[in-house]
């Protein structure tokens, strides 16, 4: 990750073909030593390709992996009143089980 973050960032910065020298440079900068066969590996890979082109395509790419949010965000969508009165019930037990946490204290502990 170093490695592609140097890197990105000398892109930003205006060099559109950073070397393996000039991320060994902005590493060395921050005190971090470059991992030489990793550094090749990154530059050969990328050398004479849009690094926009493959953020864009590899956004792409994790956009089609399912997760867990993606379901449960599309669900409130689909109606619009059930949602707001689902939060107001959600309100209420949170208040009644605040409630009932502070009473059963009573003053001891578990190891006391």
């Amino acid at each position: 990750m170093r490695h592609i973050a140097a890197y990105l960032l000398l892109q930003i910065g205006g060099n559109a073909s950073p070397s393996a020298s000039d991320v060994k440079k902005v590493l060395s900068a921050v005190g971090i030593e470059a991992d030489e066969d990793r550094l090749e590996t990154l530059v050969s890979e990328l050398e004479g390709k849009d690094i926009n082109a493959l953020i864009a395509e590899g956004s792409a790419k994790l956009s089609s992996v399912p997760s867990g949010g993606a379901v449960a965000a599309a669900a409130p969508s689909a109606g619009g009143a059930a949602p707001a009165a689902a939060v107001e019930e959600e309100k209420k037990e949170e208040k009644k089980e605040e409630k009932e946490e502070s009473d059963d204290d009573m003053g001891f502990g578990l190891f006391d």
